[in-house]
């Protein structure tokens, strides 16, 4: 890795926008390395979201589908959701697992973060790993969210990303990790 020192903006100044609810607005004004007039940036805080690939005894993924206004269609993707205030991020995947699916137990395993997009969100995404996860209870979704769970080998997967069925970048992150989901080499994704 290089010295990226070079790389570096300079914030000359920050101001605090509009709430957005999911989102708080962060207006910086940076100034690029090689000098000039600061330029403003958009920033969108939030707390840290979660994801986890959840697999039953026998293997297959727990998954959900849900209505996603930004797209304006039902997406499938795995199971997550924000890190509550006083949560860890591994008590928040085991709480949005249990909520939106009904499943829990298993023996988790920290999968690591993403940056959803550093390009505008300073937070991080966690993975987890839970095996052996099991019906404990009655999905309870919030009040915004219906959801179908289904449950998916991991061929099934690989065909729903094949198929363009799968896209949601962060359930294909937290997927990746733990299943080979993509043909790498032969030009074409899953399969």
């Amino acid at each position: 890795m290089s010295d990226n020192s070079d790389l570096i903006w300079e914030r000359t100044a920050s101001e605090r926008g509009p709430n957005l609810g999911l989102f708080n607005v962060r207006y910086d004004w940076m100034r690029h390395p090689n000098g000039g007039a600061p330029l403003k940036r958009l920033v969108l805080e939030s707390v840290d979201w979660v994801n986890c690939v959840a697999l039953d005894k026998a293997g297959r993924s727990v998954m959900v589908e849900q209505y996603r206004f930004g797209v304006g269609t039902c997406t499938l993707e795995t199971p997550g959701g924000m890190v509550d205030a006083g949560e860890t991020p591994l008590q928040a995947a085991q709480r949005e697992l249990l909520e939106e699916t009904g499943y829990g137990g298993g023996q988790w395993r920290d999968l690591g973060a993403v940056e959803p997009n550093p390009a505008i969100h300073p937070h991080l995404c966690h993975h987890f790993l839970a095996e052996g996860v099991e019906r404990v209870a009655a999905p309870t979704p919030g009040g915004g969210e219906a959801i179908n769970v289904l449950l998916a080998t991991p061929a099934e997967i690989k065909a729903a990303v094949a198929e363009g069925r799968l896209r949601h970048a962060l359930a294909l992150s937290a997927l990746s990790r733990v299943m080979d989901i993509f043909d790498i080499g032969t030009g074409k994704v899953g399969g």
